[in-house]
């Protein structure tokens, strides 16, 4: 379980093709410290378990199944990725309820400066917008945001300054794909709302 509250941004050191699955290696400092093996680490907002640490990074199994659900697929050396450590029972919750399963991708439509403020516009896989509420929460890339606007299966967000420097996003455009997990209260209400026939 996260939050969507980024601790650091890493670099993706290297992606290769092992026997049993693909190793993903990242530099990273702040999240190193007190990380054990097999702590779980949201990395672009998908859960991820940690086989490798060292003083300088770390590094996760990453299996086919993640790299199609997932933007993995593109990642590259050198490509900056957003890191949380998983929620602990006495932390604070700043953001909202993120279980690292990616629901989806989706493509970064807007990403610019509008006045004082930057404005973010991201289109979803098709019926992701039943999930989607205004004033709601969506993690992008893990990054927990506040919806503002829903039309259609697309939504936007307005990102403030310390959001844009401290995760991936300063480095994104428009196109780009992107990591999307839709808020769990939802997923369950339109499940039981299904299963009931109501």
């Amino acid at each position: 379980m996260f939050t969507g509250i980024i601790d650091e941004t890493g670099t993706v050191e290297s992606f290769l093709r092992l026997p049993a699955s693909w190793r993903l290696r990242i530099g990273a400092r702040g999240i190193l410290d007190g990380l054990a093996l097999g702590d779980s680490v949201a990395v672009n907002g998908c859960c991820l378990t940690a086989v490798e640490r060292d003083g300088t990074g770390l590094a996760f199994d990453v299996l086919d199944e993640t790299r199609r659900l997932t933007t993995f697929g593109e990642l590259a050396p050198g490509a900056r990725v957003n890191l949380e450590r998983s929620l602990r029972a006495d932390s604070r919750l700043g953001g909202h309820f993120v279980t690292g399963h990616i629901d989806g991708t989706g493509s970064i439509g807007v990403l610019e400066k509008r006045g004082q403020d930057h404005y973010l516009r991201v289109q979803g896989p098709p019926r992701c917008g039943r999930l989607v509420i205004h004033k709601g929460s969506v993690a992008v890339d893990g990054i927990s945001l506040t919806v503002a606007e829903v039309e259609g299966d697309a939504f936007a967000a307005w990102i403030i300054p310390h959001t844009l420097a401290a995760t991936n996003l300063a480095g994104r455009r428009a196109g780009d794909a992107v990591n999307l997990e839709f808020d769990m209260l939802g997923k369950y209400v339109e499940k039981l709302i299904l299963s009931t026939g109501t």
